[in-house]
Parts: structure tokens; C-alpha cells; sequence
């Protein structure tokens, strides 16, 4: 505009030259924009051979050598970027999965968390020790009931090697030699651990191999893991009834063996009279009787502790009872020129017992007592009774028990070896009187002894009396008697 307007001036050409000035105007905005376009152009050309090399150097096209990004065509470019957005897509269908794939995975990491911990909260409510090692003979797993009976912490331990934290020879070899064997049996053994305290405990291991299968299926062995089971009641119990059939084949052996011995005299003739052979029939039926009193004896505690002796529990007089007793074993008593005592309750004593089996618990206290008395001694019984409970003591004068045996009189067959001369038995009566007293009447037979002084056995029952009319009819009956006094 300025180069036309200073035209027009100059040569004066008047309206002419308004329209060059237009003309010149326009001619010169047409320049711009060829210019315009011509820079345009050229930066898409090199925008094209930027994007070109970034595709190269992220390996979504193999080169862009060769390629004259002046001369190539928008179909080529075209061309070009429909396959990076291909591989660009493929890419992110790939990142998808990825994602996918790691929540499943956190998932199942959760999971496995979960299941850990449950594992771990059920091996600490056993109470029973479990031990796991892993085939490089570490400790990887244990409760802390293996803890306390083995005497480790394995959260303190600085190794967690097996044989540094475990003392016990044969659970360290049964662990290792299960973990290397191939086959997967379960072994068993049995060991001996002892406590804080002092006393030990006997435990029976299970040893079994901890398998894993690898990517071709295959199962192989890892590791092997220990349960101990604490078998220390079982394996009293089984002390206990070895030395019972010991104690019962004693028994049994000396009168079996005195009936045969005497029977063989009658077979073989060396009798020389009928005295004699009267004798021989004496201690034959004597021995006979002992047999048979050891075996009624075994067959009641046998169906007391079993639970299935027939009881028959009434409302009955204690004193009644002891009267009975003490009429049962008056004569022998007599023989010894024992003085036996009876200092029984004015009251009326009511229990709920069955009537033989009480009598037979309360005449098994007299004859131990009378037994065990010195010729020429002293044996009281007496009963009383109180609010809650009534009882009746069994008080000789005889040679009495040390602090050991009366922690062991109420054991079967246990006698006590100073006395065993004084007088025979089978040492079944005071534990049948005990079961009999306890286990089938709710009560309590406890004993007092002095060694060399004598003994106190007291037998303390749930008070039946009040409130029935046996009762009100013996009150009564006590109280005539005192008004006519």
C-alpha cells in the first residue's frame, strides 16, 4: 500500500493508480501466503521425520532410512501411522492384561496372607508340638507348644538350623532322615523330654515328608514335618495295669499254688488218716475262699470303675449299718482280744446309699483296722452328723502309716512291707472301699496316721436325714427317751 500510494504521487496518475495500489496490495498478501505455506509444509515435514525416528527408536517400524520425508507421499504417511497405531493398541490391550494379571495376583497374594495367618492361629491353639524343617534341615515352621517343650524361641534364635536349636537326638535324626528318605511313609517313635520343673514327659512322634510339585508335575520332597503327642497318662495307665496283672498273678499264684500242693497229697495217697485228710480239705476250701473273695473283690472295682454296678440308693440309717458291721466282724475281734468300741450318734444319721455296698465299705474298714491292731489293742467307730453332711471314722490304735503309704494305701494291691507279716490280704479292701465311697456315693474317705500311733480312716457323706420322716420319728423317739430319764 505504501509503494502504491508513493506511484500515485509521483506520476500522478490519478484513479489509475488506486487500483495498482489494490493490485500490488493483493499480489504481496499472495506472496505471504505461498511463504506461510511453504513454512508450513515444511515443518510438517520435518514433524513427519521426527515421529518417524521416535517410531524407529521405540522399534514400532525397523528403519527410517532411506526415506525422503521431502518426496513421501500423505498416503505413505498414512500408511506409516495406521500400523504404529496397530502396534500402539496392541500394546495397550497387552498393558490391560498386565493389569489384570497383577490384581489376580494381589488377590491371590491376599489369599495366601489370609491362609497364612489362619494356619498360624490354628498351629497356636493346638496343644499339641509341630515342627516343620525344609530340605536345608531348617526350622521354617513351629507353634508355640514346640517352643516350650523343645526350649527355643525361634523369633530370637539366631540360626535356625535344626540340630542348633532342637536338643533331642531322636527327633533331629527321625526329621533328617524323613526328609531325605524318598519313600513318604509316615514314621513313629517315641521320646522322653524333659520339663522346667524337673519331671519328664513322653511324647510319640510322627515324622511325614513335606512334598512339592515343579512346573512338569512332578512331586518332590522339600522338607518333613514333626507332631509329638503328649502319651504321658497313657503310658501310667500302662504301668498301672502291668503291675496290675503282675499283682493279680501274685495273688492268685499263692492260693492256686497251695490247693494244687494239697491236692496232689490227697491224689497221691500221703494221708495217713482222716484227720489228715480233713486237714488237707481245711486248707484246701481256706485257700478256695481267698481265691474267691479276690475275685469278687476285682469284679466290684471292675464294675464300679466301669460304671455298670447295679446301685440302689435309698434313704436309710447310717447307724443301722455300722451296727451291722460291727456284728460282722465282732469274732474277729474277739480272737485278737481287741476291744472293739462303738460310739455311735444319739441322732439319727440318715444317708441315700445302697445298703451292701456301704456295709461292705464300712466292714472293709474294721477288718483293716482290726488286722493291723496289736493283740490286745483298741478299736472305736463313731458316727456324727452336722448341716450338710454326716460321717462315720474307723480310729485304731494298731501300728499306724508313714506320710509315703498313706499317699499309697488306696492303691490296688499296695500293702505296706514293714506290716505284710501281721496279718494277709490281697490290698484290694481299702481301694474297693474308697471307689465305693467316692465314685458311687459322692463322698470322701480321708485318712489321718501317725507311724507307731495308729490311724483315723473318716468317711464323710451328703447329709440325707433331715426333713424325712425317719427323721422326725428318731427325733422324737430321743426325745421320750430323755423325758423319761
Amino acid at each position: 500500500m505504501g509503494l502504491g500510494w508513493i506511484a500515485e504521487r509521483r506520476l500522478g496518475l490519478g484513479a489509475w493508480p488506486s487500483s495498482l495500489t489494490v493490485t500490488a496490495v493483493n499480489v504481496f498478501a499472495m506472496a505471504i501466503v505461498v511463504m506461510r505455506l511453504s513454512n508450513q509444509a515444511t515443518r510438517d515435514r520435518r514433524v513427519i521425520k521426527r515421529c518417524l525416528d521416535q517410531l524407529c527408536d521405540r522399534e514400532l517400524i525397523t528403519s527410517a532410512e532411506g526415506i525422503d520425508c521431502e518426496a513421501i507421499s500423505d498416503a505413505e504417511v498414512t500408511q506409516v501411522f495406521r500400523q504404529a497405531h496397530e502396534v500402539l493398541m496392541g500394546m495397550e490391550r497387552h498393558r490391560l492384561e498386565l493389569e489384570q494379571a497383577r490384581g489376580l495376583a494381589e488377590v491371590r497374594g491376599h489369599r495366601a496372607q489370609s491362609e497364612l495367618e489362619q494356619l498360624q492361629a490354628i498351629l497356636a491353639g493346638l496343644n499339641e508340638p509341630v515342627l516343620a524343617i525344609n530340605h536345608f534341615d531348617e526350622i521354617v515352621l513351629c507353634n508355640p507348644c514346640a517352643e516350650r517343650v523343645l526350649g527355643f524361641d525361634l523369633g530370637q534364635a539366631e540360626t535356625r538350623a535344626l540340630e542348633s536349636l532342637v536338643r533331642c537326638e531322636t527327633l533331629v535324626a527321625m526329621l533328617m532322615e524323613t526328609r531325605r528318605r524318598k519313600g513318604g511313609n509316615q514314621r513313629m517313635a517315641e521320646v522322653v523330654l524333659g520339663e522346667s520343673s524337673g519331671s519328664t514327659k513322653t511324647y510319640r512322634v510322627a515324622c511325614r515328608g513335606l512334598r512339592n510339585e515343579d512346573a512338569s508335575g512332578q512331586s518332590n520332597l522339600q522338607g518333613a514335618v514333626a507332631v509329638l503327642t503328649d502319651i504321658s497318662a497313657e503310658k501310667v495307665i500302662q504301668k498301672r495295669n502291668a503291675e496290675f496283672v503282675s499283682a493279680v498273678s501274685h495273688e492268685m499264684k499263692a492260693p492256686l499254688s497251695g490247693i494244687k500242693a494239697y491236692v496232689e497229697l490227697l491224689a497221691d495217697g500221703d494221708a495217713e488218716n482222716a484227720a489228715q485228710r480233713e486237714e488237707f480239705l481245711d486248707v484246701i476250701n481256706a485257700q478256695a475262699e481267698r481265691l474267691q473273695r479276690l475275685v469278687e473283690n476285682l469284679l466290684n472295682l471292675a464294675r464300679i470303675e466301669a460304671g455298670v454296678v447295679d446301685v440302689q440308693k435309698k434313704a436309710r440309717s447310717l447307724n443301722e449299718l455300722l451296727n451291722e458291721a460291727i456284728g460282722v466282724v465282732a469274732p474277729s475281734a474277739q480272737q485278737k482280744q481287741i476291744s472293739l468300741v462303738s460310739d455311735l450318734s444319739q441322732l439319727y444319721v440318715g444317708v441315700h446309699a445302697d445298703r451292701d455296698m456301704l456295709l461292705q465299705a464300712a466292714i472293709n474298714l474294721l477288718s483293716n483296722a482290726i488286722k493291723y491292731t496289736n493283740q490286745g489293742g483298741k478299736v472305736t467307730l463313731r458316727s456324727r452328723v452336722d448341716d450338710s453332711e454326716v460321717y462315720f471314722e474307723v480310729e485304731d490304735k494298731g501300728v499306724g502309716l508313714s506320710e509315703d503309704d498313706c499317699e499309697k494305701v488306696f492303691e490296688k494291691f499296695y500293702r505296706v512291707k514293714k506290716d505284710k507279716n501281721m496279718a494277709q490280704g490281697t490290698g484290694l479292701g481299702l481301694p474297693l472301699a474308697k471307689h465305693i465311697v467316692e465314685d458311687v456315693h459322692g463322698g470322701r474317705l480321708t485318712l489321718r496316721s501317725e507311724l507307731g500311733k495308729g490311724s483315723i480312716f473318716r468317711v464323710s457323706l451328703p447329709n440325707a436325714g433331715r426333713g424325712t420322716s425317719e427323721f422326725r420319728e428318731a427325733q422324737a423317739q430321743v426325745v421320750c427317751e430323755a423325758g423319761e430319764r
